[in-house]
Order: C-alpha cells, then structure tokens, then sequence
C-alpha cells in the first residue's frame, strides 16, 4: 500500500521550531528564546481568561466585533478594515494562501521571519530572500527583487531576530516603488515596544491604497503568546478575502477577553515598555562592554554575535549558557551562524545571562 502523498513543494519546508524550554537536570531554567515579555501578561487578562473557563462549551464571536472596536478606538483605526487571527502567524498564513500559488514569487529579507518562506512554500509559491544592509532591510535591494511573479512581500518592522527597523521614510519609499499588484505586508509585531520619531507601523499606508496590510499581535508586550491572539488592519477587498477564508470560530472566547483586558491595562503595558527599555539597554551596554558585537535592538531582544572560532563561538556559548540554567536561541537557521538571540527578562535574568557571558568570554 502507498500513503497518501502530498502536494509537491510540502516535503521542501523545514518546520518552524519554537525556542526551547527544558535544560535537562536543571531545575530552574531561565527562558530568553522566544522573545515572550518579561513581567508577563497583565493580571487583568488573566482574571478575564479564568472567567471564560465554564463557558467553554460555548463558541466565541467568530467576528471578534468587541475586540475589533476596542483595537480601533485604541489605534483610532477603523474596525470594519481590521480581522484577528490566531496570532499574527495565522493571518500570515492566510494571506499567502489567498494571494499566491504555483509560480509565484513572495519576496522577504535575508533575515526575515522564518514564517514567511514557510507561508510561502505551503502556498506552492517561491520564496526570494533579499541581502540586507547592516542588518536592515534594504529598500533598494528588495525593489532590485520584485519581478513580474512577485505576490506579496513580507517586511517584518521592526525585524526579529536583528532588532532593526525601517524609519517612515524609507517605508514609504518601499511602498511608492511597488507594482500596484504587489501586496505588501508589514509585520509590525514588535511596534509597541518601539518610540521612535521616524518609526510608523504602517497603518497610513494601509489607508492610501489597497495593496498594504499591518498585521500585529498580542504575544509580546502584552504577552499572550499561549492564548494565540493577533490582528490585521487591511485595505477592506483585503479584509473580505481574510474573512472568507479563515475559520469560522478561529479565535477562542478566552482569547479575546484576555486580548480587551489586555489592551485596557494602558498602565502595566507601560510598566513592561519601561522594564524592557531599561534591560534591554543595559544588557547590550554590559555586553559589549566584554568584547562582543551587540547590533542596536529596538524589540524586545538582543543579538549577541560571537567569534566563529577558538572554541568560544555561538555553539559554544549557547552550550555554556544551558549549562548555567540559561536558554537563548540559536540563529543558525536565520542566516546568522555567529549568533544568539536573547530575549530580554527580569532583572535577574539580565544579571544572571551577563554573568555567564563573563565567565565564558574569561
């Protein structure tokens, strides 16, 4: 007998694997791998998640309506153009598979998201990775790589894992240069840790056109990476695709509560912006201060890049910092062998990853 085979291109894609959590005999570990928010989800949306516990024979509003009108007054945005997924990944997922098949083109970063040629490949597209400058994504490059079978482009701003960022400008730039059959997808995960002059989250170029969408979500400040929960605001023939191909019930009633009382707690989100800015600049500060390169970081994360050899490279690090309880994450499959990427923590956690690097760069 011979299994089932599945579409060609399937066995091509190298699954995403999620940051890890255990170090074998080690009782407490300290987890700075998946860029998950320090002081954790607000005690607000965590009472609003047990609430939801006896009714969970019930299905949730397969609309998000109430969600969707408090993410619109909180951006001042418009909640017919926004639809929430499960997680931004989902809607990711969704949009490749709604704009692109066999013989298209989606066009990343070098150091982009590993969902996106993952999105790409399970559509049957191709996925086209373009140099970066610095770290950054460049606009003149990623104009360079459009062709006529260019679907979609992914821009994550600011970018996980290098911690860079686009500035408005250069934003809008990229759009301006775009054929109008181009979707651009701006995946702006990381925006509300950033505050900066010239940094836009992409919602103005949503509103001129309609080949633009912001996709957000609510695992990182607001830390409900468990409950999966993200948004997008799109032009509306964007918003009515997503709508008639999601899942009818794809986000669970304890989700969205958590997600309204989250997005209520304007003051512990500003406690965890606070945490982070303070930890995130110390520890590249400390860092660096022991010889290793630290580019500048805007997210909730830090890239360490290491020597590639004398026995004190990225996997010598990672392996000398699991055996001190610490787990950061590797960055081989990003293109970025030299590297580890470290999510910000609690102050102890910050102090406990330095002192460990110390020892190991002695």
């Amino acid at each position: 007998m011979t299994a089932p085979v599945p579409r060609p291109g399937i066995m091509d894609i190298t699954p995403y694997v999620g940051g890890e959590s255990v170090v074998p005999g080690v009782q407490r570990v300290i987890k700075l791998a998946s860029n998950e928010s320090a002081l954790g989800p607000s005690p607000l949306a965590v009472e609003a998640y047990r609430r939801l516990a006896s009714d969970l024979h019930r299905y949730p509003d397969g609309a998000c309506t109430e969600l969707r009108h408090a993410l619109a007054a909180h951006h001042g945005l418009d909640a017919a153009r926004m639809v929430c997924g499960a997680g931004s990944d989902e809607i990711i997922g969704l949009l490749a598979r709604a704009y692109t098949g066999p013989g298209d083109e989606v066009l990343y970063t070098r150091h982009g998201f590993l969902m996106y040629p993952i999105a790409a490949r399970t559509a049957g597209a191709t996925p086209v990775a373009a140099p970066e400058t610095d770290l950054t994504a460049d606009v003149d490059q990623l104009l360079a790589h459009v062709t006529e079978r260019t679907r979609i482009l992914f821009l994550a701003n600011p970018n996980n894992p290098t911690g860079t960022y686009l500035p408005r400008a250069e934003l809008d730039r990229l759009r301006a240069g775009l054929p109008d059959q181009v979707l651009m997808v701006i995946d702006a995960a990381y925006a509300e840790f950033i505050d900066r002059d010239d940094y836009a989250p992409g919602t103005h170029l949503v509103d001129a056109g309609d080949n633009v969408v912001m996709t957000r979500t609510f695992s990182k400040i607001y830390a409900l990476g468990g409950a999966r929960l993200g948004w997008a605001y799109c032009p509306p023939v964007i918003a009515d695709v997503l709508n008639r191909v999601r899942n009818p019930f794809n986000v669970s009633a304890p989700a969205q509560a958590a997600g309204l009382a989250a997005l209520s707690d304007t003051a512990f989100t500003e406690q965890s912006r606070a945490h982070n800015d303070t930890w995130l600049a110390w520890t590249i500060e400390q860092v660096r201060e022991l010889g290793l390169e630290v580019p500048p970081s805007v997210g909730n994360f830090l890239l360490v890049r290491f020597p590639a050899n004398g026995g004190r490279d990225a996997g010598a690090a990672d392996e000398f910092l699991k055996s001190r309880g610490i787990i950061a994450r590797r960055m081989g499959g990003y293109g970025l062998p030299d590297a580890l990427r470290v999510t910000v923590g609690l102050e102890d956690e910050m102090r406990a990853f330095v002192e460990a690097v110390r020892e190991f760069t002695a």
